[in-house]
Parts: C-alpha cells; structure tokens; sequence
C-alpha cells in the first residue's frame, strides 16, 4: 500500500484518482451542497430570527413529538427486532421464507399506504382500535399511533442489520459457554450480546434518524393536533404552503443538527464498544 498526495492507495488497480473524484462531486452534489444549501436559507434570518422561529412553542412541541416518538420506536425495535433476527437465523420452521421476505415489506410499501392501512386497522371503529377503545385506550390519531407507525417503518433496519452477525456468529461458541458452566441468561448477555452490540446500536440509529424523518405513514394515524400529535415534517410542509421558506428551513435545520447529534453520539458509543469487546476492529 503506498500514498498519493497524503492519501493512502488501497491498491495498484488504477483509477483511484477517478473513482475519488466521482465520490467527492456525488456525493457534493446529492448531500453536500443541498445541506449547506438549507442551512445558508436559514441562516438568513439572522441569529435573531433563527432564534425565535427554532424556539418558537409549536415547532418545539413539534420537535418534541417527532424525536420523543423515535425514540421510543427506535428502543421497541431493537428488542423485537433482535428478537426476530434471532428466530430468524437460529430456527428453521415452515414458512420461514416468506416471514423472511415479509421483513423488507415497509421498504418496498409506499408510506402513504402504510400509514392508510395501519389507520384502518388502529382507528376506534378498526379491528384493532374497536377492541382496546372500552379500555380507554385510542392508538389512532395520538401519539401512540404515531409510535406504531415509526415501528413499522423501522423494524427492517434493526432486523438486516443484526441478522448479518448473527449469522457469523458461530453455535459452537453457545456450546462452549454452556459447557463452561453458564446459563443460558449468561450466554445471551456476556457472550450473544457483546458481540452483538454494534450491530444493534447501527440498528438503533437507522431506525431513529428513519423514524425522525417519516412522513408520509404518520400524517394518517397521528391526528396532527398541535402540541400533541403535531410531527416537525408536517409542520415544515405546513409552513411552505404558507410561503414561509424561511420558516420551514429552521426547522429543517434543526432536525438536522439533532439527528447529526444523536448519530455522532450513537457512533461514538459504537467505536468504545468495538474497542472494549474487540468486535469490528
């Protein structure tokens, strides 16, 4: 391996100099620039401006609502999705394939009807919101519905994600632990997960700064009540039909900034989990 102008030659195939560049203007072109792009628009109110339209109560009851739910969503699956992996690569049962397939439905699924069925099904008169409405309970047009709909649309990021290492990760090492005098708890926690840890925290972060995001699967089932099931996307699109460019920018800058720092956050915290268990390095 040698170095060209400071970087490193990962082999003597040519065309590193093109295939650099190419990286570089595409991935300007398509990220780069629309970023700097959205946050120039927004910077263009002044610090002042910025200031009082970012703090103003109903984008940060917005902000609130988005990232509190993704949260939450991104947390449920990464216990039923690792859940699902799991069945999914240490068991072999009828119809496996398919339930395998099925997994990668909210990729495929346009959100709009994601977020029609899932209203159909969890609104008061639906299947699902008829029998838990004599508790009390309203899933649809509130915030929990929003949580169910982030599930949807993220489940698939944790499953692909932890599904890969699981495969590698050898039965015989189980057979070891449990030969040398561990239960299974202590395998699942000392041994499985450890191992697994990286994976699921990428998992984890997809899922969250996908749920962020999601639109389309949530305007259906959340409501869109203000200060309570009011999501930051739609308040964007709520202030572009307004004309308040300016407006909408902020807010999209400020779900840039959080996302960028709950990534950088969760990347952090997978590097100190590479170095400490030796996964990954």
């Amino acid at each position: 391996m040698t170095r060209l102008g400071g970087f490193r030659r990962p082999s003597i195939i040519p065309g590193f100099g093109l295939t650099f560049g190419f990286t570089i203007a595409y991935f300007s072109l398509i990220i780069l620039i629309p970023l700097i792009a959205l946050v120039l628009r927004s910077a263009g109110l002044g610090w002042g401006g910025f200031w009082a339209a970012a703090t103003d109560a109903r984008v940060l009851g917005a902000l609130r609502t988005s990232f509190v739910t993704a949260l939450i969503a991104a947390g449920i699956n990464v216990v039923f999705g690792t859940m699902i992996a799991w069945v999914l690569v240490r068991y072999r049962f009828p119809g496996r394939r398919i339930f395998d397939a099925m997994v990668d439905l909210p990729f495929a699924l346009p959100t709009a009807v994601a977020g029609i069925a899932l209203t159909a099904i969890y609104a008061p008169n639906g299947f699902v919101g008829q029998l838990v409405a004599p508790l009390g309970i309203r899933i649809a047009y509130t915030p929990i519905g929003i949580v169910v709909a982030m599930i949807f649309i993220g489940l698939p990021f944790v499953v692909r994600t932890i599904q890969p290492i699981l495969e590698e990760t050898s039965k015989e090492v189980e057979e070891a632990s449990a030969t040398l005098g561990a239960n299974r708890f202590q395998t699942i926690f000392r041994v499985l997960l450890p191992s697994l840890t990286p994976a699921i925290l990428t998992g984890f972060a997809l899922a969250f700064a996908r749920a962020g995001g999601e639109y389309g699967s949530v305007i259906f089932i959340a409501g869109n009540i203000p200060f309570v099931s009011e999501i930051a996307p739609l308040l964007i699109v709520i202030r572009l039909e307004e004309f308040n460019y300016s407006g909408a920018a902020v807010i999209a800058t400020v779900m840039l900034l959080i996302s960028f720092l709950m990534l950088f956050l969760i990347n952090l915290i997978q590097a100190w989990s590479r170095r400490r268990y030796g996964y990954g390095a």
